[in-house]
């Protein structure tokens, strides 16, 4: 797993294979707590550092979904997970990455994205996005993945945080060694946060495995186990 990083083609690094998310510290003892709530966004803060305060609205809404104890997840209704959130839950993704485009592939609900590298620059949203829409490009050996075009029905972390649609994301791969690789994601929606913030994720190569089959069906009756 310490082996040097591969490198593609091009001479960029090669981020492909299938990766999980590092359990922290605060993820393990919310599990161990028996908490229903997945990640929340607090899990992954550098220490001493704090989410930005939400506008009011936001935080009306919020202060609604805690209240309400998460009935409306998305994610419970065969939703999508939005981003972050995506990256936050501890299930398998994969990474393909190709020359002119590079996916991302989920294995919960078989979701995937798309990261276009061919140069163009972001597409006029007509139609927002669960996942949004995906520009990369390399900073040395960081992959920079630049996203906008969210709608705002998704969640940033399974506790409910809010945002709108002006969330924009810029994710940071960097392939570390063989086995691990360390991302960094920043948040920034004007509309829901009084400014920006960043925190480090850690993800692990997953050798001589590949993604199982996951499918939502029909779940359209969630509430009778959550919520009031």
């Amino acid at each position: 797993m310490s082996a040097p990083v591969p490198k593609a083609a091009d001479g960029h690094p090669d981020l492909s294979g299938l990766w999980q998310r590092q359990r922290t510290r605060q993820t393990v003892q919310r599990s161990n707590n028996g908490l229903a709530m997945g990640p929340n966004l607090e899990d992954f803060m550098r220490p001493g550092e704090k989410i930005p305060p939400m506008l009011p609205a936001t935080e009306a809404l919020y202060k609604q979904r805690l209240a309400n104890f998460m009935a409306d997840r998305p994610s419970a209704q065969c939703l999508p997970h939005g981003i972050p959130d995506q990256m936050l839950i501890g299930v398998p993704l994969k990474i393909v990455q190709n020359p002119g485009i590079t996916f991302i592939l989920y294995e919960e609900f078989a979701r995937f994205r798309q990261v276009f590298t061919d140069g163009r620059p972001h597409p006029p949203v007509a139609s927002p996005a669960w996942l949004g829409y995906s520009i990369g490009s390399w900073d040395g050996d960081w992959f920079v993945v630049d996203t906008r075009g969210f709608n705002d029905k998704s969640w940033l972390d399974d506790s409910g945080r809010p945002h709108t649609e002006m969330l924009h994301t810029i994710e940071r791969f960097r392939r570390r060694d063989f086995g691990h690789m360390d991302i960094e994601i920043t948040i920034d929606d004007p509309g829901a946060y009084t400014k920006p913030w960043s925190f480090p994720m850690q993800f692990v190569f997953l050798p001589d495995t590949e993604m199982i089959e996951d499918v939502c069906d029909n779940e359209r009756d969630s509430r009778h186990s959550v919520g009031k």
